[in-house]
């Protein structure tokens, strides 16, 4: 057997089963109906690694939720659960039959599992009186309660803002009710969580708590949402830790890394004029240039000095053969020596040396350019093995030589070359596989917007990076404007067009007032984006450039309004992970395995009297979360991340892995429980909530803007 076991009770013999605790898998049941927020949670579950069966009303084929599926006994007669959780799109959603809801009323009162009721209309079923207020709640500010932060939600420092994007438009709807009063008869007691003041008066209402009563447990929320908007992405992983009462299979961070690319080089400059870039081969003949954009000196000083003021450290991404060819024209280069002087102070990686594109050799005769084929033989000419080495070793030559702290398995390409680059390269340049593998490259930088999944390359494993669009060939509001303008808005308008021509995938706004649009539109779009990434358990690096710290410094502000709200509503248990590249990679290397280990069903888990095992047929470093204060063999589990402990455990054949956990799971009393069927009596006339068409929860401009294309280098 292999396992992992958190706590120091013995497993039960058949000759005590009668009186040993029940087996609890660690396995969560989501029933879904599709509307978004019962398909919010189940996300929330995939992302953070806990395991889940879903059934989906209306197929006709899914299980019925009889006894049977949700429980049965071991073969020594020891009762057995097979899930430690229930997620319900309401308190008795369409589709689910009296004697399923009886069956589930029964498995959540003998096993003490624990449920969430994704959507209700507040109501005497759920413990709340009708509500003071139904309408839309964008900009509503709401209150972690003293009860919701000692059971699951500790990790936020307080408020919880609700979106408000777009004045056109509702964006999130709800209720604020009050709780009704306790019934010593059943135990009944409703908990408030998430309180807010109805709109325009001083009176406060619930948006969600727990109600217990008749030995039934349940969370309920009387506000919609979707898993994008951010209300609910603050909130999620307290809904998980609530409903498994912080003992499940999962790892939960909040992930930020900013790379800045082409330290040392200079970024070519968007012609305003022209909608082009001068020097990307990008203009028609004739056009004039433009001054490049490239860092100061004191540039490189204030952003040492910003990472200070601002508890945060960027990841430096070098062409030190620019620095170099400054050097041999000029006999100095100030900004070399200012970020020498420096360099303790970010982290480096290696973006070759002198930042050309490694794939396939360019044709600029037509635009946009094509893959040049080679004369002789009619295939794609490649660039060579030879200079890509050349390209990784020189730059690494060059950090030695100026005491740039760098890993020398990691690398990105300039441009992210090298790799396929669609529609021109549909493939891989062999040349430079070859010279990854012969150079021993463990981690390459990719784009997620071409590439979102990890993939092995050669020697290496991607690491996809999400681009900021903040573009590479703007350095201050007017030339970003004029360019996100020309790409985001259609030809009536004076834009390129591109929105027009991509209408799956792309809407048109209109123009941005170019004194105004950074700090009012493509500022504030660009930080939800982020933060959406940083709140979605997504270890993926960000990516922006060196252009963007000079002149104008169009990141900081980005930067300052992400880091301001996170900081806001997360406490300082749960900081900002800035990962390395190689951090980054190992990350999704991580989740992806445990996402195939999850999926061959190979592991599974259970909680019995105090202790989890955790077992499988083969080898596999499983992510387990237990309350803080665990330890094995008197020494901490895991990390200390949100108020709990949480690790990646190896278990294998023979192996096994003992925790100890400061408390375990309690039964309900069973003076305090009603039969069933008078529960689910109740429910069949409870009323369901409700979301008028026009005010449906929806992520507004976000969910249109993030299919953009991305403008980035």
């Amino acid at each position: 057997m292999l396992g992992l076991l958190v706590g120091s009770a013995a497993l039960p013999s058949a000759a005590n089963a009668a009186s040993a605790p029940p087996r609890i898998d660690l396995r969560v049941l989501v029933v879904t109906d599709g509307t978004p927020w019962v398909e919010a949670i189940r996300a929330e579950l995939a992302a953070e690694g806990a395991p889940a069966t879903v059934v989906t009303l209306g197929d006709s084929t899914r299980p019925q939720l009889t006894s049977a599926f949700l429980a049965d006994q071991l073969s020594d007669g020891t009762p057995h659960a097979k899930f430690q959780g229930v997620v319900l799109p309401s308190q008795a959603p369409t589709g689910l039959g009296a004697a399923e809801l009886t069956a589930l009323s029964s498995f959540e009162q003998d096993f003490a599992v624990r449920q969430i009721t994704g959507f209700a209309y507040p109501n005497v079923t759920v413990g709340e009186n009708s509500p003071l207020y139904s309408g839309a709640l964008d900009g509503t500010t709401a209150q972690v309660t003293p009860a919701a932060a000692a059971a699951g939600f500790g990790y936020l420092a307080g408020p919880v803002t609700f979106e408000d994007n777009d004045p056109t438009m509702t964006e999130a709807y709800g209720y604020l009710a009050t709780a009704r009063p306790d019934d010593p008869a059943t135990g009944a007691h409703f908990e408030p969580f998430l309180t807010a003041s109805v709109p325009g008066t001083s009176t406060t209402g619930v948006l969600a708590g727990v109600y217990r009563a008749s030995g039934i447990e349940q969370l309920v929320l009387n506000f919609a949402y979707n898993g994008d908007q951010q209300q609910f992405k603050v909130v999620s992983h307290g809904i998980v830790t609530w409903l498994t009462r912080g003992v499940h299979l999962g790892y939960y961070r909040n992930y930020l890394s900013v790379h800045v690319d082409d330290l040392f080089g200079a970024d070519d400059r968007w012609n305003i004029a022209a909608h082009c870039t001068p020097g990307n081969n990008d203009c028609p003949p004739g056009t004039p240039d433009t001054t490049p954009i490239r860092m100061t000196p004191q540039d490189a000083v204030d952003a040492a000095a910003w990472q200070t003021a601002h508890d945060f450290r960027f990841d430096f991404l070098f062409n030190g053969g620019s620095s170099d060819e400054i050097v041999a024209d000029q006999g100095s280069d100030p900004l070399t020596t200012t970020l020498q002087s420096l360099a303790t102070q970010f982290r480096w990686v290696n973006h070759t040396y002198t930042h050309e594109f490694l794939g396939c050799v360019q044709d600029f005769t037509v635009i946009p350019w094509r893959c040049a084929t080679d004369p002789a033989t009619g295939q794609t000419a490649w660039v060579s093995q030879q200079f890509i080495d050349d390209q990784i070793a020189k730059n690494l030559t060059f950090a030695q030589q100026h005491g740039l702290a760098v890993v020398p398995d990691e690398l990105v390409a300039g441009e992210h070359s090298g790799t396929l680059i669609l529609p021109q390269q549909p493939q891989d340049n062999p040349n430079f596989l070859a010279a990854l593998q012969a150079d021993g490259i463990g981690w390459l930088g990719m784009d997620a917007s071409r590439e979102p999944a990890q993939r092995q390359v050669a020697s290496a494993l991607g690491v996809p990076r999400h681009p900021i669009n903040v573009f590479y060939n703007v350095a201050n509001p007017a030339e970003e404007v004029a360019e996100y303008n020309w790409i985001y808005t259609s030809r009536a308008d004076g834009g390129s067009g591109i929105c027009e021509d991509h209408p799956d995938t792309t809407t048109c706004i209109k123009p941005l007032d170019g004194a105004t649009g950074y700090q009012s539109y493509i500022l504030p779009l660009e930080s939800r984006i982020a933060l959406g990434h940083v709140l979605g358990n997504d270890p993926r690096p960000h990516y922006v450039h060196q252009s963007n710290l000079a002149e104008g410094r169009l990141l900081y502000p980005l930067l300052e309004n992400i880091l301001s709200t996170y900081r806001a509503e997360f406490a300082a248990n749960a900081p900002v992970v800035s990962p390395s590249l190689t951090d980054s990679g190992v990350a999704l290397q991580r989740q992806a395995a445990w996402q195939a280990t999850r999926d061959a069903g190979t592991v599974s888990a259970y909680e019995q009297g105090g202790a989890v095992t955790v077992e499988g047929t083969a080898d596999a470093s499983v992510p387990v979360t237990v309350p803080d204060g665990t330890t094995v063999n008197g020494a901490a589990f895991g990390d200390a991340y949100a108020g709990e402990r949480s690790g990646y455990a190896d278990v294998g054949p023979s192996r096994v892995l003992t925790l100890t956990r400061p408390s375990a799971r309690t039964q309900p009393s069973s003076a305090l429980r009603v039969p069933a069927a008078r529960i689910v009596a109740s429910l069949a006339t409870a009323p369901r909530p409700s979301v008028p068409n026009q005010a449906a929860p929806r992520k507004a401009n976000i969910a249109t803007a993030a299919t953009l294309p991305r403008a980035a280098k």
